[in-house]
């Protein structure tokens, strides 16, 4: 497994603002109002990464990693969490696109634009939880290990 490409998340994004900006247009006015905490989901998941991310790298630091399976199944996590934040990034900005420039003319899409905003900044923050999750996974570097040899020795 590979870490996380940004063309991966270019994509996840494209992806997830045609498809989101397509049913806007074609079924909006048989949607249901869109809740604003609607994309909070997306930020509880990444505060629980951001909290994961800080115990794996001071384990990984002080060398008391038990296994290495913990952390590839956090890496696992991280590069599943990067791809949906960047989906639900992309599909928010799909509804952000359609919703902004009907906002004056309707009422409905005045109500739904907090939703969608607030659902643009918790896709962005899973985004940056995951990949910073997916950073602190990565095996320290020769010189870094030096260093902390260095300190303890």
């Amino acid at each position: 497994m590979h870490f996380t490409r940004p063309r991966e998340l270019v994509f996840a994004t494209l992806l997830g603002f045609g498809l989101a900006l397509l049913l806007f247009q074609a079924a909006y006015d048989t949607l249901p109002s869109l809740p604003p905490p609607a994309g909070t989901t997306l930020l509880v998941l990444a505060v629980v990464e951001t909290g994961l991310a800080f115990v794996i790298r001071g384990r990984i630091r002080s060398r008391r990693v038990v296994t290495g399976v913990w952390i590839a199944r956090a890496v696992a996590l991280a590069k599943a969490s990067s791809l949906l934040g960047a989906l639900m990034l992309g599909v928010w900005l799909g509804a952000l696109a359609f919703l902004l420039p009907r906002a004056e003319r309707l009422t409905a899409a005045s109500e739904d634009l907090p939703a969608a905003i607030i659902g643009v900044a918790c896709a962005a923050a899973l985004i940056a939880a995951a990949l910073w999750l997916e950073y602190c996974c990565r095996a320290p570097e020769p010189r870094d290990r030096d260093h902390d040899q260095k300190k303890t020795g």
